[in-house]
């Protein structure tokens, strides 16, 4: 049996299966779009919910540093994906990387583990978006029934409504999508702006004091199973503190989830080698001064023990009696969470295809339409899926996952970037990722350590789906991948000669 942790698929490789005809995506994209992606996704419900939660009971006003140590960490993993896509400029991202450094093992676990990550995100955030549309239909007087709407939904229509559309969209073709995603996140950026600049004006300097919050440490029996683990890297568990600030960055991190999807959209970019990092880059660094700023200035209006954790922005806002800005923000999350919604299910969408095209699922998926330059199947089959889990499911208890399919991903290209280093140092490499391999190393140890602060439960689910991705792997994808079928090729040429090298003998 072929080793399949051993089916390397080089870069050239990767590179030259863009070119061919029934699976070549238009170029439309710049490095302004590709930074309007990574904005679009990572701000959603994370910069209106996050905030009060960590200030209140986590970090108090030192919510900021936390915000800007998430965003260090994911600083580390963006400049990883940023070698690595101007480097191999294919869609399929982690899984893409993971293929040509480690093997097509690797490279499966990563890309079913990505489902966690994109599919199952863009059907949570779904729900998400039913949940304020109902709530601002409600400040209009029209909210619609709890049984076809909110989290508690029977039947969620409006989830699966946006789920199809969004499919839609995407399916018409990346321009499209990017023009959509372009006024949309011009929406709620123009709102989380009038948000900062408006609560300037309303800042207490007593509600600064003291920034970081005495520490409480963690009751006895409390802190988690990986307690002990915690304690013994140095780090205090409990509230408040510099531990408490660190705990913080931990919960926080998962506000800039997505400027990953970033490298899903490599193919459909017109210049990858340089626009991928500074579309990468940039998103990231445009999103963390926001969330600083929007931290700042509502642990200022409002003393952080009162905040609220459900709504912050909004109750800091009624606690100075302005009432009205709750409904601004509560659409400003409604346009955040539907560019959610689409880059999320874009970017499962280039990943699955990713994976058909090298055969790992059934190729026929991989199909491009003639006309819109899209892989339309997986695209539709994609937001079918999500709209089904969206609509039937509570998906509530099942989050988690999507946090811990994402560290997972950055700890494997966080290595990956040494691997290829120390296997292909003569490869070409647009963006290189300084003082390697310590950055990485960094980058992968600090994913690690946020993985950590999850559940058991967590754990426990995503063993079981990787368990499931193994099964799927060994009853298809291996023996079908174009990896194993070049092996039997190989082998059919070295019998052949084998056989005429003994009738040479005789």
């Amino acid at each position: 049996m072929a080793d399949t942790a051993r089916r390397i698929k080089s870069v050239e490789d990767s590179i030259r299966d863009t070119e061919e005809p029934e699976h070549r995506l238009k170029k439309n994209l710049s490095g302004l779009d590709l930074a309007v992606f990574g904005v679009g996704v990572i701000i959603g419900t994370g910069i209106f919910v996050l905030t009060g939660e960590v200030a209140r009971t986590t970090a108090g006003p030192a919510v900021a540093i936390s915000f800007v140590i998430a965003g260090v960490v994911c600083g580390l993993a963006a400049i990883c994906y940023a070698e690595f896509a101007s480097t191999v400029p294919v869609a399929g991202s982690a899984y893409t990387f993971s293929y040509a450094t480690m093997g097509e093992l690797v490279a499966w676990i990563i890309g079913w583990d990505l489902v966690l990550e994109l599919a199952l995100g863009a059907a949570t955030v779904s729900v998400g978006w039913s949940g304020y549309l109902n709530q601002l239909l409600g400040d209009l007087g029209i909210p619609l029934p709890t049984s076809i709407a909110g989290e508690t939904a029977t039947v969620n229509i409006p989830a699966i409504f946006i789920a199809l559309l969004m499919t839609a969209v995407l399916v018409l073709g990346i321009k499209l999508s990017s023009r959509v995603t372009s006024v949309i996140v011009a929406i709620k950026v123009a709102i989380v702006l009038l948000v900062i600049v408006l609560g300037l004006f309303y800042l207490t300097a007593d509600n600064y004091t003291p920034f970081v919050p005495p520490a409480e440490p963690a009751a006895e029996g409390e802190g988690g199973w990986h307690a002990p683990l915690i304690q013994l890297l140095g780090f205090t568990q409990g509230s408040f503190g510099w531990g408490g600030v660190i705990a913080g960055a931990s919960i926080v991190f998962f506000a800039f989830i997505g400027f990953d999807i970033v490298a899903t959209a490599a193919e459909e970019t017109k210049n990858p080698r340089k626009d991928l990092p500074r579309g990468i880059i940039g998103s990231l660094l445009i999103c963390t001064l926001l969330y600083v700023a929007v931290s700042l200035v509502v642990v200022g209006m409002q003393p952080y023990s009162e905040l609220s954790t459900s709504a912050p922005l909004a109750e800091a806002f009624s606690s100075v009696g302005l009432s009205f800005v709750s409904s601004v923000i509560s659409l400003g999350a409604l346009a955040g969470l539907t560019s959610v919604v689409m880059i999320l299910m874009l970017g499962q969408s280039r990943v699955l295809f990713a994976m058909s095209r090298d055969h790992l699922l059934p190729p026929a998926m991989a199909t491009v339409h003639p006309r819109y330059g899209t892989p339309y199947k997986i695209s539709i089959g994609t937001g079918i899926f999500v709209a089904l889990l969206a609509g039937f499911l509570p998906l509530g208890t099942l989050a988690e996952l999507v946090n811990i399919g994402t560290l997972f991903a950055f700890v494997l290209v966080s290595i990956a970037v040494i691997v290829l280093r120390r296997t292909r140092p003569d490869l070409h490499r647009a963006f290189r990722v300084p003082l390697v391999p310590f950055v990485p190393i960094l980058s992968a140890v600090a994913c690690v350590y946020l993985m950590l602060n999850l559940p058991a439960d967590t754990w426990v689910r995503f063993a079981v789906w990787m368990a499931l991705g193994f099964v799927i792997y060994y009853a298809y994808g291996r023996r079908h991948s174009r990896l194993a079928g070049a092996e039997g090729e190989a082998a059919a040429v070295r019998a052949a000669a084998d056989r005429e090298a003994r009738r040479s003998v005789r």
